[in-house]
């Protein structure tokens, strides 16, 4: 029986390539999504398009099935060289970055396209050589793409397709003139496929794909609902104190297996780590600085359910796919609706079913009117009930290790430089200081009543006289 989340049309029936359908077959899809429906059939014709469709329906595997179908059946021109990609897909985060590549992986696996990955954060020389190398089908985020494209380790004068994931975040971090900057040395749009695909079709989002495209179709799946109508959404009127009791309690009675609490700084997120880990839950925290390196391995432990429980800024609202995820916590609610919307959707991906759990504190509970107009209804309130509230003693909250706090910070742990200029502030101790040093500072403390006695001489002279 057809799963409610999918179509009737087969990926069989669409006319794609051999070697797509191997991919396929192996990751185990058979029917499409309905935005996957929608767009494929249209962009197989060679046809432009700009996608909206809520988050964990598809959009990845649509925008993906479409350029190798482009690569496999339009050869590259005769003077194509090695440093020259054929695709290029750019996402606004290394995390969604990370993913895409990882479904490229598994669907691509049987048609021969060579896949790269940039971004930043770390691998600086193995990203370069491997992009000398020559890839296929490149995918990354603005910044390293941009870094490497002015150095000539690449060029797009041979790219047969552009992906743009995300196109609304790119807005929201920054990167549309590295956009334009990208999309503009590419081939023009007539001579190459090109995807958008965005959360919202906003009118920015819009006039882009208008400015780059060539004459797209807009597709839109079930714009109205903002939401998934598998995420069971409930929220707390909670007073700020009563923020840690309720988490916990809810951690206790609930025992979810696999969930992500957002918050809305880092200091936030140490301190619900901290109280998680010293009452006995297996946390990790994923925020802007933690290194790449550790946000990769934290990832993967948070995937295979070696790791339960991730505390998390706004990092991680977007561009993740990781099945299962049972449960969201708002320990705080997000200033930006649309983050909301993002933060839930990291639950009840791909079909599946989920719960969603906002606090409404002093702090945030004026976030709710706008959340509550951006989704299209009030979210329902629940009562604080007194067994919900767990008896947490202040000491038992864990403090990050030193090592992890140095990490977290510009100077790396060592405190701020002395003061130029005030050196009694920071003089060492008789004991520690060298002859020289001490004779300096006699000489320096000295000086005053040396000058006192060199203007009272004339003085006495006179008084003699």
């Amino acid at each position: 029986m057809t799963e409610k989340h999918l179509t009737e049309i087969r990926f069989d029936s669409l006319k794609l390539h051999e070697k797509i359908l191997q991919g396929i077959e192996k990751s185990g899809f058979s029917n499409c999504t309905p935005i996957q429906a929608e767009t494929l059939p249209l962009a197989l014709d060679g046809k432009d398009i700009a996608g909206q469709a809520q988050t964990g329906t598809g959009k990845t595997a649509a925008f993906l099935l479409a350029v190798y179908q482009k690569l496999l059946t339009t050869p590259p021109g005769e003077n194509h060289r090695q440093n020259q990609p054929r695709a290029l897909i750019v996402a606004p985060t290394r995390e969604l970055a990370i993913q895409i590549h990882k479904d490229a992986e598994a669907l691509g696996e049987f048609t021969g396209l060579k896949h790269g990955l940039v971004f930043g954060g770390t691998g600086y020389e193995q990203q370069r050589k491997d992009l000398e190398a020559g890839v296929d089908v490149l995918i990354g985020t603005p910044g390293r793409l941009i870094d490497y494209l002015k150095q000539h380790v690449y060029d797009l004068k041979a790219i047969q397709a552009v992906v743009l994931d995300e196109a609304d975040r790119m807005f929201d971090l920054g990167f549309i003139k590295d956009i334009r900057f990208l999309l503009r040395r590419c081939p023009p749009p007539e001579k190459r496929l090109g995807l958008l695909f965005s959360a919202t079709l906003s009118y920015r989002v819009t006039e882009l794909a208008y400015e780059h495209m060539n004459n797209p179709q807009t597709i839109e799946v079930e714009p109205d609902k903002v939401t998934a109508d598998k995420v069971r959404q409930t929220c707390f009127m909670t007073a700020n104190e009563e923020k840690i009791p309720l988490l916990i309690g809810l951690f206790r009675k609930l025992n979810p297996p696999r969930s992500i609490v957002f918050v809305n700084t880092k200091r936030t997120a140490d301190t619900v780590w901290g109280y998680l880990e010293g009452n006995g839950f297996k946390t990790a925290v994923l925020s802007g600085d933690v290194p790449q390196r550790k946000r990769m391995k934290l990832l993967l432990q948070f995937q295979s359910g070696e790791l339960p429980i991730l505390v998390a800024t706004d990092v991680a609202a977007r561009g993740l796919h990781i099945p299962d995820v049972s449960h969201v916590f708002n320990y705080d609610l997000p200033e930006d609706a649309e983050d909301y919307v993002h933060r839930i959707g990291r639950t009840a991906r791909a079909g599946a079913s989920g719960e969603a759990i906002s606090f409404a504190c002093e702090t945030y509970a004026f976030s709710m009117p706008d959340i509550e107009e951006y989704i299209g209804h009030r979210l329902p309130m629940d009562p604080v009930q007194d067994d919900l509230l767990a008896e947490v003693d202040p000491k038992s909250r864990v403090r990050p290790e030193r090592s992890d706090r140095q990490a977290s910070r510009p100077d790396g742990g060592r405190g701020r430089r002395p003061r130029q200029g005030k050196p009694s502030q920071h003089r060492k101790s008789p004991e520690k200081a060298t002859e020289s040093q001490q004779t300096a500072a006699a000489t320096t403390a000295d000086a005053p009543n040396k000058r006192r006695r060199r203007r009272r001489k004339p003085a006495q002279k006179t008084e003699n006289t």
